[in-house]
């Protein structure tokens, strides 16, 4: 049996953390200097702040807001050696504000790519199946190489010029469909994806200002899944208290959720710890509303996977579809043949 390469995913991907002091701070124990830090407060209702090394600190995406991309001096000032600094910005260390932040590591400020017919920049980790990919578009049908080596599993586009929401791609709805991260709204025909498939060096994009408009500039976050570390699915509700189990192959420690049809997007995480102990998980974030913190939509995180535990629309109504991205907290079983359990 062929195990996965990564026997610890916190080298990848790790939630931390912290209360904000208003001031400037470091947060360290991330485990590695990231390169994308999406950062929300959990006490109130400041906003999601997105940030990434090949942009670089302070150029701040707001992920629950389709505006175009800002520089805050007094946002994320720096990615360090183990976390980052953060500065006086409310969204990201408001006084006595209980935060948390989700870390990625891709591989720096990134190098040119030709792989594609418009040129790209591209921090790509292809150990962990991400990449960040920076490019201008030409306002033609195109392809944007994206440096990982598969194809990918999910892509987050976002004009970085104009306010234009988030277009995400998964798999599990193809390249016909587009979904906006900021929106509520469902799945619908577009032709963001210009009607095609990503490869394993090149994604698609259409004419859309979306997607790539001319003289534009935009960002893309790109998911390849990982056998043990990452998993882009869909799955179906039942409407039970005893709901759908996930198989992911792993024990999860980030889950973001979201019905095909109008609902948010669920953001769920083994750090914030459950209202009722055991390996209940019911702490959630929207990632497009900033809303601060709330408990409801309980999930079992298990050694390999993730089980509904609601009768609820955000995550396990009857009948309905959802689509998925989870990272691992561990995977079930490792190169060292050392099993892993539930929380």
């Amino acid at each position: 049996m062929a195990y996965t390469t990564i026997n610890k995913s916190g080298d990848y991907f790790n939630t931390k953390l912290y209360t904000g002091n208003g001031s400037t701070q470091s947060i360290t124990g991330v485990g590695f200097q990231p390169d994308m830090t999406w950062v929300k407060s959990r006490s109130s209702g400041a906003w999601h702040n997105l940030f990434d090394a090949v942009r670089g600190a302070t150029k701040r995406l707001q992920v629950n807001s389709n505006g175009a991309e800002s520089t805050t001096t007094s946002s994320l000032t720096s990615f360090d050696s183990d976390g980052f600094t953060a500065g006086s910005s409310g969204d990201v260390n408001g006084s006595g504000n209980s935060t948390v932040a989700w870390n990625w590591l891709a591989n720096g400020a990134g190098s040119a790519n030709t792989d594609g017919s418009i040129s790209s920049t591209v921090s790509a980790n292809t150990t962990s199946g991400f990449s960040i990919v920076s490019y201008t578009g030409t306002g033609a049908n195109a392809t944007v190489g994206h440096g990982l080596g598969s194809a990918p599993s999910m892509i987050i586009v976002k004009n970085l010029s104009s306010a234009y929401e988030w277009g995400v791609y998964h798999k599990s709805l193809g390249a016909t469909q587009n979904i906006y991260l900021d929106s509520t709204g469902g799945a619908g025909s577009a032709t963001f994806w210009n009607n095609t498939e990503p490869t394993s060096s090149v994604f698609n994009v259409g004419s859309t200002l979306y997607t790539n408009g001319s003289g534009q500039n935009y960002i893309a976050y790109c998911f390849a899944e990982k056998t043990g570390y990452s998993k882009f699915g869909s799955y179906t509700g039942n409407g039970n208290a005893d709901g759908t189990f996930v198989y992911t192959g792993f024990k999860p420690a980030f889950v973001m959720v979201k019905s095909i049809g109008t609902e948010g997007w669920y953001l769920y995480d083994t750090k914030r710890t459950s209202s009722n102990g055991g390996n209940a998980v019911d702490k959630y974030l929207l990632a497009n509303d900033p809303i601060a913190e709330g408990t409801f939509g309980a999930w079992d995180y298990l050694s390999n996977g993730f089980k509904a535990r609601q009768n609820w629309s955000g995550n396990n109504t009857s009948g309905q579809s959802y689509i998925y991205m989870c990272f691992a907290e561990a995977p079930l079983v490792g190169t060292n043949n050392v099993p892993c359990t539930a929380r």
